[in-house]
């Protein structure tokens, strides 16, 4: 297979991308660090956004930190436990998404998880 060649294989549900948002880049920061610390994420992109949402019977618009983290399957559960022990929010977005990835990037993934930290 050559590197122009679009059909690339797909590992299915072999990686999930478990997303969360909080509200500053230093929170954003460190639950990336906690996350990988422990070896529950392969790979976690922060990116900045504006959340518009209802909240306590009021409208919000807030600029939040964005988390996409690259997980397996298998660790979902103990990546979830640790963002609910770690998050700043009182009730966090946790959401969860299998995805299709390439085989290789499924494999780094599932190399980067395989031992969990401390």
């Amino acid at each position: 297979m050559t590197r122009s060649d679009p059909h690339v294989p797909l590992a299915p549900e072999a990686v999930c991308a478990v997303t969360t948002t909080v509200a500053s880049p230093q929170d954003a920061e460190r639950l990336a660090q906690v996350l990988l610390q422990h070896r529950l994420a392969a790979c976690v992109q922060i990116e900045p956004i504006t959340s518009h949402y209802h909240w306590q019977g009021a409208l919000h618009a807030d600029a939040e930190w964005r988390l996409v983290c690259k997980t397996t399957p298998e660790a979902v559960p103990r990546l979830l436990a640790c963002l609910q022990q770690e998050h700043p929010y009182a009730l966090p977005q946790l959401l969860v998404q299998p995805v299709q990835a390439s085989q290789a990037y499924a494999d780094w993934v599932h190399a980067q998880t395989a031992q969990p930290g401390l």
